[in-house]
């Protein structure tokens, strides 16, 4: 199977694909899609819906898992979100692909067991259940491998 994991944002998508068979999860690819803040939004939103196509058209995965907005302490940021959210799920919606969303303390609870866990405990588990070359150093792309962890791991329990 093969997973996009997706964490949104205006300035920053993070995104990785896992892949899965019975014994290994294999991380096998991951990066982000940056967009330039002296760009309009509209320019914004339309550069990650292009760079999210090309990725789907590349990876061809066969679900996603994103990230849920619940919460947001900066409600400058708050929209700016929400839009590019709506964009990549109109994009993967275009593509037939699955959707499953995960509230950040839903991963967090999945992932370690507890809803309040550190990024240093999340990114902790992510090293030791998945196979890389190399992990990402941003925080976003390391939060889409989780995302995309904590898919797995829901649905391995709930089979």
């Amino acid at each position: 199977m093969r997973i996009l994991g997706i964490d949104p944002g205006l300035a920053i998508v993070g995104y990785s694909i896992l892949d899965t068979d019975k014994d290994d999860i294999i991380l096998s690819a991951s990066g982000s899609i940056q967009t330039d803040k002296n760009k309009s939004d509209s320019k914004r939103l339309l550069e990650i819906e292009l760079d999210l196509q090309t990725i789907i058209d590349k990876y061809k995965p066969e679900v996603a898992a994103i990230e849920k907005l619940f919460y947001f302490r900066n409600q400058k940021t708050v929209i700016p979100v929400a839009e590019a959210r709506g964009i990549i799920l109109a994009v993967l919606e275009r593509n037939n692909i699955p959707i499953f969303e995960y509230t950040p303390i839903e991963v967090k609870q999945i992932i370690t067991g507890y809803g309040r866990a550190t990024k240093d405990e999340v990114a902790k588990i992510v090293e030791m259940s998945v196979k890389y070359n190399k992990l990402p150093k941003l925080d976003d792309t390391l939060d889409s491998i989780a995302i995309a962890l904590c898919y797995l791991r829901n649905n391995l329990r709930n089979a």
